[in-house]
């Protein structure tokens, strides 16, 4: 048997509902509505995209994430910045062109490092 590639991406979260609400109102994901009472599963192509509650055990640390690169595409980087940058969400890198397109990165509530991407 061999792995074929990246299937589903979940977050594990602290507050399952305020990380929902920043991934639906701040990045305008839509949910799936056949996702798991656990976690919020997003309409996301082509690779599905969640923020769960953590796994039996799991303590998550201050930083979760930490040597994770997430990236997520999007339309318009620059103007998803801007949205971002006016309701307080913490830029850590400002938008540069490169072989991507227009990149920058946040933070979202929970810690994560978010990188977008419009290329």
């Amino acid at each position: 048997m061999t792995v074929t590639g990246v299937d589903f991406v979940a977050l594990q979260v602290r507050d399952l509902d305020k990380a929902a609400a920043f991934y639906e109102t701040r990045l305008g994901l839509k949910r799936d509505p056949s996702g798991p009472p656990h976690a919020v599963v997003f309409a996301t192509e082509p690779i599905p995209f969640a923020v769960r509650e953590p796994l039996p055990g799991v303590e998550l640390p201050e930083h979760p994430g930490a040597g994770v690169a997430l990236w997520l595409k999007s339309d318009d980087a620059q103007r998803l910045h801007d949205e971002l940058a006016a309701a307080g969400v913490q830029v850590v890198a400002p938008p540069v062109d490169g072989p991507f397109g227009r990149t920058f990165s946040f933070a979202d509530p929970e810690g994560y490092m978010i990188t977008v991407h419009d290329g």
